[in-house]
């Protein structure tokens, strides 16, 4: 299965995946959604910023799953892995309400020949597909 993850710019988390200080993905939701119960190891997850191209590729080489979060449970999560996210503790803050959270450990990294992909039908403020191959959404 292939993933598409598109990243906040301001962020520079690109930059960080690439020079291999961020090898954990995360995904914060309220509710259940895409990678939730969705993704799995081997799988291969593509990366662009918003309005950028997609540059980079990354192999799926652990998956977590957490429900029912709660302050105390996304402290626990990030004293754990936000040196791997990239994310300082006060992040925790900014989860608050959370339900659902998705981590993905990141390996083989390598940038790919950059390519536009068409979002139509899966929402303008989309921020994570799932498809069987990226070549389903290459422009």
């Amino acid at each position: 299965m292939d993933h598409l993850a598109i990243l906040s710019k301001q962020r520079k988390l690109l930059a960080k995946i690439i020079s291999g200080e961020k090898t954990i993905e995360s995904r914060w939701y309220t509710f259940k959604k895409t990678p939730y119960n969705n993704i799995s190891v081997n799988d291969i997850i593509y990366f662009k910023e918003s309005g950028e191209s997609v540059s980079i590729k990354a192999e799926v080489s652990k998956v977590l799953f957490f429900d029912k979060l709660n302050p105390e449970k996304i402290k626990d999560i990030l004293m754990q892995y936000s040196g791997q996210i990239s994310v300082s503790l006060d992040y925790a803050d900014e989860l608050n309400g959370k339900n659902f959270c998705t981590l993905m450990f990141l390996s083989n990294v390598e940038k790919v020949e950059q390519f536009d992909v068409d979002k139509a039908g899966y929402g303008l403020m989309v921020a994570w597909i799932t498809i069987k191959d990226i070549d389903e959404i290459k422009k």
